[in-house]
């Protein structure tokens, strides 16, 4: 039996971004993306449900601040003592997964979704492919970041601001620029 396009897409597969099953999936992700945003910061305990609602999972200690911005939501999971800062977006075609103590600086976006190299596969947006993102323990990503498809970085790895990772990292390491590279090993 032929994969449905989220069966594609979750699996890596290049798939139709514009299948009426994703395109009503990411509609219900962006109302309750838009409920969290208009909630902004007034009461922490219905964002936090709200997130929780959201992803795919969540450790204890979750705060993500408006405006946030995702695909799906329930492909991001993320482990205890987790912080998204203002303006942060998570692409997650393919699964994100955050480990402990992590956080994220204003404007940084992380994606997990890719598009064909092949310009007649690429038009209009049509087809994707999804590499997923992880993030070890103890990762602080500095504001206005990108995290690209496909990267895995360890534990205890500080992104500087402005960086852009286009390859994966292993543990205690600052990284920055454009590539990132590390600029400093940490203890």
């Amino acid at each position: 039996m032929e994969k449905t396009e989220k069966e594609k897409m979750i699996s890596g597969d290049l798939f139709n971004v514009y299948d009426p099953e994703l395109v009503a999936e990411r509609g219900v992700a962006r109302d309750q993306v838009a409920a969290l945003n208009a909630l902004g910061e007034s009461d922490p305990v219905a964002s936090k449900r709200l997130v929780q609602a959201l992803f795919g999972a969540t450790g204890a200690g979750v705060e993500v601040h408006a405006t946030f911005r995702c695909d799906y939501g329930y492909n991001i999971y993320v482990d205890d003592d987790f912080f998204a800062n203002y303006d942060c977006t998570i692409l997650d075609v393919a699964p994100v997964r955050i480990g402990k103590h992590c956080l994220l600086g204003p404007k940084v976006q992380i994606y997990s979704v890719n598009h064909p190299a092949d310009p007649k596969l690429r038009r209009n947006g049509a087809l994707g492919i999804g590499k997923p993102v992880t993030l070890g323990d103890d990762v602080w990503v500095g504001g206005g970041a990108i995290i690209c498809p496909g990267v895995t970085l360890g534990d205890n790895v500080i992104v500087a601001a402005g960086a852009v990772v286009t390859k994966s990292f292993g543990d205690n390491v600052v990284l920055g620029g454009n590539p990132a590279r590390v600029i400093k090993k940490l203890n």
